[in-house]
This record gives structure tokens, C-alpha cells and sequence, in this order.
């Protein structure tokens, strides 16, 4: 399966050099190749490491001490007399003498000619996204879309009740931009992606290797593990993501909550992230989630506590919501949320209760990735396939 392996091309991929339809076959063997995965990474790494590094620009003065070096050199210039040689006559010393006379003339030209072409080199254009209007008037900085226009960096994409547009994000990914809707555009550059929802909904379908696409909200941010969701924002700054195909992570500081598709999560302006549950669970499970993780303190909805509700309402696939809670509670509850995980999922051979309520960040994984069976009933490696194949096809019209 990978017997091509795209090493020779990441470089020219993270730069954004690599032509549509072979950037998209690059994305292809990066999402399922481990090896040309973690080499992509490191390129990824080596770039924000060195776009950190300080643009320093020459100063002023020593524009001027160059102007007054190179009016200087010129006089001698026209003051020295031409040195005609004959090979006979003439001492090595001595040619070798003049020739250092003129070479201080030499290279401040040299330096004067280099700051020049820096200075004068035309600079790039800020990075933009094509968009398209789908309906309506929608607007990028206060001025309409006719058919097609451009999002650059820092502004802002707004439509009303009536108009809906598609941003183009780069040659990763495509963002449908619902009605009443505003977004901006925050980073364009190969190793980072990024949008900003102040409002509204819209529903992004992306086909690149993971954590490269990233939407801000006000209470938690987007990282997309692939392939579509959608996320929407209301006017107090509230979210809610639901996660059609493949993975999204939402994060705020240390806190995340990992969304499989068919699953969903709200968040909260101060709290960030919830715990992710499924759509089909029971509205009892849902309810006392919500309670759970936002209004701790509201007792008036039941006389049961919303742990006990969420323990006693789960299914072996609401251990997506379980494992997610391991971390969020302590003590006995902890121990309460284990026993019943390990009912409705028995836990590996080598993950023990004591490792687990210890959070041990191995232990943990090899669960997950046993429960990730009972979430979508395939395989790790056959959903993981499927769904970026699915994707793929969508997008390129593929699709049957």
C-alpha cells in the first residue's frame, strides 16, 4: 500500500508549492502512512520554529553611513590612476597592493546593491481565500459578493438572514458559510489553517492530514482530525458541534473532548469544551450531561443526581461519554464511572482498575481503542480508511 512514499515531496507540500491534484494525493497517503506522517510533522515543526525567528529591519543610520562610505569610495575611484601591467616589470607586492585599495570600493557596492534589492524586492500579497456566493449579499469587508470574491488575511466574512457563501480553504478543504453567519480569516500558511465563528453556523468538509485546520469560538477551539462537521455559535458565545464524518477535537487550555462522527458537543463562554455524547442516546442521558457539565449546581430538574442518571442510562456505545468523564470526576466517582465502563466495555488484559483510576495515559488509550468498536462497529483501521476514501470521493465528485 505504501510502497511510494511521498518523503521527497513534503517539503514542497508544507510550502504550498505542489500543484491541486497532486497536493491532494500527497493528503491521501499522509492521513493512512505513519512514517511519511511523523516526517511531515517534523517539517511542520522546523517551519513554526523558524517563523518565530524576529524580522529585523537595517536602520536609518546606517542607510546614511553607507551613503557616505560609497560617495567616499567613488572619489577614490576617480582619483586612482589605471594600472597598466606588464608581467616583467611589475611586482607581485605591488598589484597586490592596489588590488586592496579598490576592494573596500568592491564591497560596499556589493552591501549597497544586497540592502537595496531587499528593500525594494516587491513583498508578497497577504495570503486570501477564494470565496463563492451561494445566495444572497454576502459581504467581506462591508462590500458585497457579486459571483466570487477573496477573503484576505484579518477580514471578515458576514452574511445576513437571507445569503449563504463557500470559502475555499486553500487546497485542504472547503467551509459553508450559513445565513447570519460571521467568520474571519485568522491564518493561511501551510502549516496552520485558521478561522474564527463569532456567530452563526457553518459546515466545513476537510481532506488534509490532521490538526491542520482550526476554527476559534469564543469558548473553545475546532481542531480538525478529519473529515466534516458542523459548528455553530450563538449570540451569547455558546457552541455546539456535531461531528458527521470522521474526528474533531474541541480545546481550551488543558481541557479537550475528542468528537466522533455521529457524535456532538456543546460549549460554554469560561467552561470551554463539554463531554461529547451521541445524538441517539436517551434524552434523560442527554439532560443530566448538559447539567453535568454546566449547571453542577441546578438540583431542581431531578432528585437524582446526574451522575447517577448518566451511569444508569448508558450504553456500552455511550462509553464515549464514560471515558471522557474518567478525568472529570475524582474519588469514589471515579471509581463509580470505572465499574461501569468495564461492565458495558471489558477493559484489555493489560489495563488494570488501579492504572485507570490513576489515569494512566496508556491504559486509557488501549481502552478507547477498544471501546472505538462499539462507537462505529468497524474496525480502527477500516474506519479510518473509510471515511477519509469516503471523503475524498465526496469532495472530487466521486461519490456514488
Amino acid at each position: 500500500m505504501f510502497s511510494q512514499h511521498v518523503a521527497k515531496d513534503l517539503s514542497a507540500y508544507c510550502n504550498g508549492e505542489t500543484a491541486g491534484e497532486h497536493s491532494r494525493r500527497i493528503a491521501e497517503h499522509l492521513i493512512a502512512c505513519n512514517r511519511c506522517r511523523r516526517q511531515f510533522e517534523e517539517i511542520k515543526l522546523g517551519v513554526k520554529l523558524a517563523e518565530q525567528l524576529p524580522q529585523l529591519s537595517a536602520p536609518d543610520s546606517l542607510r546614511l553611513d553607507l551613503q557616505v562610505q560609497l560617495d567616499a569610495a567613488g572619489t577614490l575611484a576617480k582619483e586612482s590612476r589605471p594600472v597598466v601591467f606588464k608581467r616583467k616589470k611589475v611586482s607581485r607586492r605591488k598589484f597586490t597592493f592596489r588590488n586592496w585599495r579598490l576592494a573596500p570600493v568592491a564591497a560596499v557596492l556589493l552591501l549597497i546593491t544586497g540592502i537595496g534589492a531587499l528593500y525594494f524586492y516587491p513583498r508578497p500579497s497577504l495570503p486570501f481565500w477564494e470565496v463563492v456566493r451561494l445566495n444572497g449579499s454576502p459581504r467581506i469587508a462591508s462590500s458585497p459578493i457579486e459571483e466570487k470574491g477573496r477573503l484576505a488575511l484579518g477580514q471578515w466574512l458576514e452574511t445576513d438572514g437571507s445569503s449563504r457563501a463557500q470559502i475555499d480553504v486553500g487546497s485542504i478543504g472547503q467551509v459553508e458559510i450559513d445565513p447570519n453567519t460571521r467568520v474571519r480569516l485568522v491564518t493561511a500558511r501551510p502549516t496552520e489553517h485558521r478561522l474564527e465563528l463569532a456567530r452563526g453556523k457553518m459546515s466545513a468538509r476537510i481532506w488534509a492530514p490532521p490538526r491542520l485546520f482550526f476554527v476559534d469560538t469564543p469558548s473553545a477551539v475546532a481542531a480538525d482530525l478529519g473529515c466534516a462537521y458542523t459548528l455553530e455559535v450563538d449570540d451569547n458565545g455558546a457552541g455546539l458541534l456535531h461531528v458527521t464524518m470522521g474526528w474533531v477535537a474541541l480545546q481550551l487550555k488543558d481541557k479537550e473532548s475528542m468528537v466522533p462522527a455521529g457524535a456532538s458537543c456543546a460549549t460554554r463562554p469560561g467552561i470551554g469544551p463539554g463531554t461529547p455524547y451521541f445524538e441517539d442516546a436517551s434524552y434523560p442521558f442527554r439532560l443530566a450531561l448538559s447539567k453535568f457539565d454546566f449547571e453542577p449546581d441546578d438540583k431542581s430538574w431531578s432528585i437524582i443526581p446526574t451522575l447517577d442518571v448518566l451511569l444508569g442510562q448508558a450504553r456500552p456505545r455511550d462509553s464515549l461519554t464514560l471515558w471522557h468523564l474518567l478525568p472529570r470526576v475524582q474519588g469514589t466517582d471515579r471509581e463509580r464511572v470505572y465499574d461501569r465502563l468495564a461492565v458495558l466495555v471489558a477493559a484489555p488484559d493489560e489495563v488494570t482498575r488501579e492504572g485507570v483510576l490513576q489515569l494512566n495515559e496508556q491504559m486509557l488509550q488501549r481502552w478507547r481503542d477498544k471501546m472505538e468498536t462499539t462507537w462505529t462497529g468497524e474496525s480502527q483501521l477500516h474506519k479510518t480508511v473509510g471515511l477519509w476514501i469516503r471523503a475524498v470521493g465526496e469532495v472530487r465528485g466521486l461519490a456514488r
